[in-house]
């Protein structure tokens, strides 16, 4: 595709939900009207949902009226899971592959199974749809025409490594954390960055208590002092200038 096929406003024409060995299926981050048509449509004609947490995804199913097995894929099984789920694909099984929330493949254990469907020469297809960091880059009201992305902070080792090394990023940073680590994060931050450095921290995103608080390092740090952290974070830190 080109540069300018991206800007074609043709209308498409429907087509069958997947014929991929493999379809990377994004799901809400939060309110569930967020999922697609076309998501729901390859939910319910493929063979097997592989799911990260098979509670969650049987939830989220049931909310849709779709019945389908439903197959544990997570951080603890699947090494020894790939192998087994590329020779059913393989086999003609056709699946698709879900995390809790957002895009499989980003900051959890999706990426494995997708690289290795690739290396065994298997159709793979990734949905458009929901993900945490692009509202929360967008509402950061930071520069978001170029922008670095890094997930999760390593906990321990590497951790002042990669922030010494993205003190001179002149990008908008993109973070992903937890409430339990959160104040820490942004006491890291604070001292790599400087105080004054602006950020954005967006919380619960397409939930009820959804929020995005604006300022410098030290007014957000300040203001989690005050406010017991709750919930999933992105944290958007605006580069050096």
């Amino acid at each position: 595709m080109s540069i300018g096929d991206e800007h074609d406003q043709r209308p498409v024409a429907a087509s069958s939900p997947t014929r991929s060995a493999l379809t990377l299926v994004p799901t809400p981050i939060g309110n569930l009207d967020d999922i697609t048509v076309r998501s729901t449509k390859v939910l319910a004609s493929v063979d097997g949902v592989i799911a990260e947490d098979t509670r969650v995804t049987g939830r989220l199913l049931m909310h849709l009226g779709i019945q389908r097995p439903l197959i544990p894929f997570h951080t603890h099984n699947e090494h020894r899971m790939v192998d087994q789920l590329v020779a059913r694909m393989r086999a003609g099984e056709r699946f698709a592959l879900v995390s809790d929330a957002g895009t499989p493949g980003i900051s959890d254990p999706g990426f494995l199974l997708t690289r290795a469907a690739v290396q065994a020469g298997l159709s793979v297809e990734c949905l458009p749809g929901a993900t945490a960091f692009v509202p929360a880059l967008v509402n950061s009201a930071l520069p978001s025409d170029r922008f670095v992305f890094e997930g999760f902070l390593p906990v321990k080792k590497g951790r002042r490594t990669r922030l010494e090394e993205l003190s001179t990023e002149g990008r908008t940073m993109v973070f992903y954390e937890s409430p339990h680590r959160l104040r820490r994060t942004l006491t890291d931050l604070m001292e790599a960055f400087g105080q004054g450095r602006l950020a954005s921290i967006s919380r619960e995103i397409s939930k009820l208590h959804e929020e995005t608080i604006r300022g410098s390092l030290a007014d957000l740090a300040s203001h989690f002092e005050r406010n017991e952290p709750r919930g999933e974070f992105v944290v958007v830190v605006s580069g050096v200038s």
